[in-house]
């Protein structure tokens, strides 16, 4: 899949800073078309920035510096903000950047950690505590970070997306291309309450559950619906849950009830993986 070049206020900043005067020489420096995965060579002229074909205009790299939560991709001699809107579900969506991997804005809230860390260790955080082997089934797709990280060492995953505009943010974002490329990895558009429903039972080894919260899932939080995770599960299979913040008050709370419905769902053992934000269950 085709990517067209986006940059991010991480990109244009530096080339501002870079910017020759008016009787200044162009100048070479390196960059990125794609939110900072390659670096290619960048032409600094009095016009603006030049990539190979791509020219971006010294004026349109000062709008995609003030706006640190979006990311901008060149259509023709124009910027456009990467966005979408789910008449369906009635949510926005936005790619934010990070200095690595891009993240998502879901009607503002972004879909992976930040704070202290980025999109990139906090998908390495969920996988570490999952252990990916056999045949994974990743409940909610988003950007596909978690897919691609979990297909490095598993036979084949299985992942969920319930809002099909969402693929419209993974088709714009450069790091979720192995998302479509990879031939592990098979994608399904539905609701994970009841695509898990019609899943074969024992058929994953582990599953990686990072629902949205409470508040926007609440059936993705049920006993029904880790039930429906224990049976598709294989003996001594595992389910890495993600919560939030275990230090946060409604974090606790919400651990705690989830502890208690895995373990009335047939979990024979529940702990804490801190570091990820979540707990691991095993059947």
């Amino acid at each position: 899949m085709s990517v067209p070049p986006i940059l991010s206020y991480v990109q244009a900043r530096p080339l501002l800073q870079a910017r020759p005067s008016q009787s200044g020489n162009p100048v070479t420096v390196w960059s990125s078309l794609d939110l900072g995965l390659t670096q290619i060579e960048a032409m600094l002229t009095v016009e603006g920035v030049r990539f190979s074909g791509d020219l971006v205009s010294w004026a349109q790299l000062a709008v995609i510096v003030e706006s640190e939560v979006n990311c901008f991709q060149l259509v023709g001699d124009a910027i456009k903000k990467v966005h979408a809107y789910s008449e369906a579900l009635r949510r926005h969506y936005s790619l934010m950047p990070t200095e690595a991997a891009p993240t998502m804005l879901v009607s503002g809230l972004p879909m992976h950690r930040i704070k202290d860390t980025n999109p990139v260790k906090d998908t390495r955080a969920k996988i570490q505590a999952t252990e990916p082997r056999g045949r994974v089934l990743d409940t909610a797709t988003g950007l596909g970070y978690t897919a691609m990280e979990a297909a490095k060492t598993a036979d084949a995953v299985v992942t969920v997306e319930i809002d099909p505009v969402a693929q419209v943010m993974c088709a714009a974002n450069p790091w979720s291309q192995g998302l479509f490329n990879n031939p592990k990895i098979k994608q399904i558009i539905g609701d994970s309450f009841d695509v898990i429903q019609e899943l074969e039972s024992a058929s994953f080894s582990r599953v990686i559950h990072d629902p949205p919260m409470f508040g926007l899932a609440g059936d993705l939080y049920s006993g029904e619906f880790y039930e429906e995770v224990h049976r598709v599960l294989t003996p001594n299979g595992r389910l890495f849950h993600y919560i939030g913040d275990p230090d946060s008050k409604s974090g606790s709370r919400v651990t705690r009830g989830v502890a208690e419905r895995l373990k009335a769902a047939g979990f024979r053992k529940v702990w804490s993986a801190r570091e990820a934000f979540g707990l691991v269950a095993q059947k």
